[in-house]
């Protein structure tokens, strides 16, 4: 197994993972600024100064109010869902590639600090695997570019999966994973061995 980084100083969040079996081109949560300040910002957060403050403000609230059944289920879900937000953050997504068996779009969630909670896992025989493009669309006032697994199921009904579709990485990281992609999956034939 050998990982790379192949954009390192524009774009060291992506990295690809080369094994025999297959290829990982795996896009992590953080990125560095866009003014060349070489700051790192995060689209994960680990544990602030403000996590242990919540519940125990939360106890305070129930201290008051534990005779109220209202209140102290009110509390008991703002604490579920400050909880759950905290370990439901994308950590990393990936595109895996195994070449002439299918594609598989990944998304990894949970706590910065712990390993994933949730994997999600999107597989695509190569059989059903119509084309992996690359587009643009509109997100807010911005033109991203993304990436696309084309899906034909086995009754004709054609589906469209998005890669990194959380992250929405730069346009330099899209190219990388989309030229993989294509030369693992769709091999153009060599000219030179044909004529």
């Amino acid at each position: 197994m050998r990982q790379t980084r192949p954009l390192p100083d524009t774009h060291p969040e992506f990295s690809i993972i080369e094994c025999p079996e297959f290829c990982e081109y795996r896009v992590e949560n953080w990125r560095l600024a866009q003014n060349g300040s070489g700051r790192v910002i995060r689209g994960a957060t680990a544990w602030s100064w403000l996590d242990p403050c919540i519940p125990v403000l939360l106890s305070f609230v129930w201290m008051r109010n534990r005779d109220s059944l209202a209140a102290s289920l009110s509390i008991a879900l703002a604490l579920a869902l400050f909880v759950w937000s905290r370990c439901n953050q994308v950590l990393h997504e990936s595109v895996l590639v195994f070449p002439t068996v299918g594609i598989q779009l990944e998304t990894h969630r949970g706590h910065p600090s712990m390993e994933p909670f949730v994997v999600s896992r999107r597989f695509i025989h190569a059989s059903s695997l119509e084309d992996f493009v690359m587009h643009e669309g509109f997100r807010r006032w911005n033109v991203r570019y993304y990436l696309a697994a084309i899906k034909r199921s086995n009754h004709g009904v054609i589906s469209i999966q998005v890669a990194f579709e959380n992250i929405l990485p730069y346009f330099p990281v899209l190219r990388e994973v989309y030229l993989g992609v294509q030369e693992a999956m769709f091999p153009r034939p060599n000219l030179e061995e044909t004529g």
